[in-house]
This record gives C-alpha cells, sequence and structure tokens, in this order.
C-alpha cells in the first residue's frame, strides 16, 4: 500500500455497525438517512454460513449490469477476502434485499473475460484494489 493510499475507516464494532444498518435498511424500506452510507442504497446480502450453517447478514454496495448485480469481495481492501464471500463459494444461492424487494440469487465470480467489462461498472473498485496485492474478486448475482 503506498504511503498516499488510506484504508478506508473501519467502526471498531462492525457487528454492531451492521446490525444498526440492518435494522435502519429494514425499517426505511433500503434508504440510510445516517452515518457514513447516508444517502446511499446498499444491498444487504444474506448468506449461509459455511461453517455455522446459520444465515448471515452484511450490508454491501452493488451496481447494475443488465439483470446482473455486481459487488467486490473487498473486505475494505483487506489481504484477505470477507467471510460472505467464503459463504457464497461454499453456497452461492443467497437473499438479496434491495429497497423493499426481496429475491433470492445465485452468486458467480466474473470470468477473466467478463472482468474488464465489470470492473468499469464498478467506480470504486480501483481504489480499493491500491490496498491489497490479491485480485480483488468481482461477484455476479443473478436472480433464480
Amino acid at each position: 500500500m503506498s504511503s498516499n493510499q488510506q484504508r478506508p475507516q473501519v467502526p471498531s464494532d462492525m457487528k454492531a455497525f451492521n446490525e444498526k444498518l440492518i435494522a435502519e435498511f429494514r425499517a426505511n424500506h433500503g434508504k440510510l438517512s445516517s452515518g457514513p452510507l447516508a444517502g446511499r442504497e446498499p444491498m444487504l446480502l444474506t448468506t449461509k454460513g459455511s461453517k455455522s450453517g446459520r444465515d448471515r447478514t452484511v450490508v454491501v454496495g452493488y451496481r447494475r449490469a443488465g439483470d446482473l448485480y455486481l459487488m467486490i469481495a473487498s473486505n475494505n481492501g483487506n489481504d484477505a477476502a470477507p467471510s460472505w464471500f467464503h459463504n457464497l463459494l461454499a453456497d452461492p444461492i443467497a437473499t438479496v434485499e434491495l429497497g423493499p424487494d426481496k429475491f433470492k440469487a445465485r452468486a458467480r465470480v466474473a470470468t477473466p473475460q467478463e472482468r474488464p467489462e465489470f470492473a468499469k461498472r464498478i467506480d470504486y473498485l480501483e481504489r480499493q484494489q491500491a490496498l491489497t496485492s490479491r485480485e480483488i474478486p468481482i461477484v455476479v448475482l443473478e436472480k433464480v
């Protein structure tokens, strides 16, 4: 990481931070009014824990590509992928919440052929990629 690259500010208690965002998201039909995500419309992604088997919900940013939903498994530029990514590798069926809409989706990693086109749609990918030496996967979700 170069000296001018800064990792995004991560709350000290990420679990509590996510729980608050998830509650606000669901109460306000996908709109967030407070904190660093105010005014944004993120996605709630619920995966099955690869070890626990329990449902795990996280707040993630996404971009559209036609009928597809694109996310990056960045983990704030960390050298390890986020646990939701490992969960999707074990079981690619997830529940997606976008605003008031809730649906099942199948996840896959973008192919090397798709990656350049999808990367153009994710304006924050380059900034996150600069923080780590691993290639950050682009995750593609498709409604099932």
